[in-house]
């Protein structure tokens, strides 16, 4: 039995971040919370406009659990009572802490998982003109993987001008289905010749079909065209990795099951983020432990984050501190 609040806090992007679809500066996020016998469990979601949600329907969504919470709702009845999406994210994280720091476990521990080890996070150049994007790589000298947002006219040149500033640097890219896919070829090419490693959703989610008739000499990465385990199969021919986000999956006890799922289907798995504060990477970096890649920068991009937050030395972010989460 858990006692529900709710905040809506606002925290400002260190200048702005742009993608295909647009650009902000701030991230907006809702913070949930449960206590139980003077123990709070806290969990933070980013209502995302791409599907559908608004900062006051998760609330509202939330909201609506709050008898079933006092009544002891718990982490496998909620997955029934809420879709995937920011809402259910939220509650099940708090969830997740709520139960660790009751029961003196870790979530690793809960999980089933070893303890947790620090992993090497890529760091996101915002959509900008090839120069900008060229100076913001090589000023990047403590980030070893970088993720370059595209989905814009002129990424060939964007592609050039950041591997010509940053030689030795690891490269994944987000096109945030932005790509068209008669350009697919040329993208993929130019990516190749740079050595990027991945491109995250080069086609709009409802138009993906296309990829499975085309060569791709690049792994690609399904971001928006997948949430949950529902439909994952279906993927396969289309994609050879999928990107785990737990606003996407509903929370972390979803995400775990995707990520296992991936896997046995033969996808590689690379786990992501919104623009969020430590609250919300923090649960993600139990999915992180067996991602090949790893995006969990929201914090580094932002101008200020919660107190005390996630401990970034460079590109390595260590496990959550209890006081933060878990």
């Amino acid at each position: 039995m858990a006692e529900l609040s709710l905040s809506v806090e606002r925290f400002p992007i260190a200048g702005t971040f742009t993608i295909a679809r647009g650009s902000k500066t701030e991230a907006v996020v809702v913070e949930a919370r449960l206590t139980a016998g003077g123990i709070t469990g806290r969990g933070e979601c980013v209502p995302y406009a791409r599907y559908g949600e608004t900062v006051e329907g998760v609330v509202a969504a939330i909201e609506q659990l709050r008898a079933d919470l006092a009544t002891g709702l718990s982490r496998e009845m909620l997955q029934h009572h809420l879709p995937a999406g920011a809402a259910r994210n939220a509650v099940d994280c708090a969830l997740w802490d709520l139960e660790a720091k009751s029961s003196g476990l870790g979530c690793a521990e809960l999980a089933g998982l070893p303890p947790l080890r620090p992993v090497v996070t890529a760091y996101t150049l915002s959509l900008d003109t090839p120069e900008a994007m060229a100076r913001a790589a090589a000023a990047a000298t403590d980030r070893p993987l970088l993720k370059l947002k595209l989905g814009a006219p002129g990424d060939r040149e964007r592609l050039a001008a950041v591997r010509e500033a940053a030689p030795d640097k690891r490269l994944i890219v987000d096109a945030n289905e932005g790509w068209k896919a008669a350009d697919l070829p040329t993208l993929f090419d130019a990516c190749a010749a740079v050595g990027v490693e991945l491109i995250e959703q080069p086609l709009p989610a409802d138009d993906d079909r296309r990829l499975a008739r085309i060569d791709r000499p690049v792994p690609v990465c399904a971001d928006e065209s997948v949430h949950d385990r529902a439909g994952l199969a279906d993927l396969r021919t289309r994609y050879d990795a999928i990107n785990v986000k737990l606003d996407k999956a509903g929370g972390l006890t979803e995400a775990l099951a995707l990520a296992e799922a991936a896997h046995g289907l033969g996808f590689s798995v690379m786990v992501g983020c919104m623009l969020a504060s430590s609250l919300a990477m923090a649960p993600a970096l139990l999915v992180a432990q067996g991602a090949k890649w790893v995006d969990l920068d929201g914090p580094l991009l932002l101008a200020r984050d919660r107190s005390p937050g996630l401990h970034y030395e460079g590109a390595v972010v260590s496990p959550p501190e209890p006081l933060l989460w878990g």
